[in-house]
Formats: structure tokens, sequence, C-alpha cells
């Protein structure tokens, strides 16, 4: 029995062998290699190794198709429910969309992933809209602001490229207590995470304004590991208001964490995109009631 899978918009950009494992539930790397080398998988009737990319509208071609050697493995959507609440918190969330990626302006106390007492993250809303939809980046869950979700493997790979290639401009806006020695400077720090592994990062920071001993800090993170930006700012001798974590000034504790990611730039294929955070309602009081100036 012939089995023809034509490759859709979504599914391109991806090696054979890994499409296979995921539509297949019980292939091997052997079978699969092996079939391809015997000319029982071919694509367009080409003979291809399992390395070769798959492009849109590309026929996958199974020669030697039986249900019981070729289990289909069909992508289930995510089981937990979504409120309509939750729901209406995302998609007012939206900044922009396209049909390959979206950007929202997440809000404080929601995880970006699941994990350990999470019932509801962004990852858990995107999945069930759609299986194809993937987180590009993180955010803790007491930070706000941009949020880049792709719509497709391929967009996926794109701002993974992106993202290691440190050609996306990050900028984030923190109110810190106290304030630096230095009213800017790049900080280089060595972190360990939880499995000592030692991490090197790179932060620039540039203190905007200052007042009431508060400062307004702008940071660029230059790489993105676990709490940076909360560490650095700790290491500067001024911890993030609201940081129950890395900041032992008490009077604070009862804020939620100031942290926002507030711009977002890059290129792709030429077109410039920009984006900018809504500074939350709890941001903009505390630094009106701490008489904190700032202009964009």
């Amino acid at each position: 029995m012939i089995k023809k899978i034509k490759i859709t918009k979504g599914f391109e950009d991806q090696r054979i062998d890994k499409f296979l494992k995921k539509f297949f539930s019980n292939l091997s790397q052997s079978f699969i290699e092996k079939n391809l080398r015997k000319k029982n998988i071919v694509v367009n009737d080409l003979t291809i190794k399992s390395k070769y990319s798959l492009k849109e509208n590309d026929l996958i071609i199974i020669k030697n198709y039986s249900a019981e050697i070729y289990t289909e493995h069909k992508p289930q959507r995510n089981k937990k429910k979504i409120n309509k609440t939750q729901l209406k918190n995302f998609n007012d969330s939206i900044l922009y969309e396209n049909d390959n990626f979206l950007v929202i302006d997440k809000w404080f106390g929601i995880s970006t992933q699941g994990g350990t007492n999470i019932n509801i993250s962004i990852d858990t809303i995107i999945k069930n809209i759609s299986v194809n939809y993937n987180l590009v980046h993180r955010l803790d869950k007491e930070t706000s602001g941009l949020l880049i979700i792709a719509k497709n493997l391929k967009y996926t790979k794109i701002f993974g490229k992106l993202f290691k290639s440190q050609n996306i401009k990050k900028i984030y806006l923190a109110l810190c207590d106290g304030k630096p020695k230095m009213k800017e400077s790049y900080v280089n720090l060595l972190l360990n995470n939880d499995k000592k592994d030692k991490l090197y990062t790179k932060t620039f920071y540039k203190i905007l304004s200052n007042n009431h001993k508060i400062s307004l800090i702008q940071f660029e993170p230059k790489t993105g590991k676990k709490h940076q930006l909360r560490i650095v700012a700790k290491n500067l001798g001024s911890p993030i208001v609201g940081d129950n974590k890395y900041n032992l000034n008490n009077s604070n504790k009862n804020e939620n964490l100031k942290l926002n990611a507030h711009k977002l730039e890059f290129k792709i294929d030429n077109n410039e995109f920009s984006f900018k955070s809504n500074l939350p309602k709890d941001f903009t009081y505390y630094m009106k009631k701490k008489q904190i100036s700032f202009k964009e």
C-alpha cells in the first residue's frame, strides 16, 4: 500500500526524519534511514537522506505503508480547560499579529510555561488555540511585557536563530531600590544555575531617573539567563522593587515586581519590527508616587 503526505504551511523547514517521528509514533531512526536508503520513502519521487529539509508542497511517498508498521500519531490539544476570562486576557494582550507570529503584552502573575503547581500558563493558552503555536523565549511569572509567539515551525526556528545570534534587541525597564554608583555601564556576571553550571552573562544598564531613593533603570541584556536582570540589579546594590527573592527591603514586599520587558527590535527578511509594551498600572502608579519622571 502507498501513502502520500503533502507538506503544508507550518510544517516546512524541518528534517524529514524528525517529521516522520512526529507523524508516526513508533518509528526508530535506524528504520527511517534504512527505508530512505531502500527508496521505500521518497520525496517528490526523489531519493533523499534523513537530513533533508522539507519544503512547503513537498510530497512524501511511503511505498511500503501499512497501519501496523506506520502507526499514525495525532497531536492532541491540551486537555486543560481555558476559561473565558483567561482567553479574554490573552486576546486583549495581543499587540501585533500576522500569519507567522504574534506579540503579546504579558500581564503580571501568569507563568510563561507550565510546571509544578502551575495550572494555567501562556503555553497552555496558545496550545489550546493551535498545536502549531510555540514559545520562542520566556519571561518570569512576575515580569510583565513583550513576549513573542511563533505560529509555525519555520518561524520558531527563525526566532531561535535570532535570539541565539543576539540579533533581537531587548530593553527592560525596572524600578529599583537605591542608586548604582555609575550612571551607566556593562556588567559581566558569572551565575550558577540549579545544576551548578557556570553561566556567563552580559548586561548593559543606564539610570534614566532617580528620586526618593528609587531609580528607574533601563537594562539591555546581551545574554538571556534565568533571573539575570534581577541578580544584576541586586549586585549593583539596587535590587528591583517587589522582588521577594533578591530584595530584602520589607517596605516593598507587597509590591508587584517592577520589571517590564519594554521593547523588542529585530529584522526578518529585510522587514524591521519594533514593539513597545504598555507599562502596567501598578508600575506607573509607583512612579507617580515616588515622583519618578520618564520620557520615551
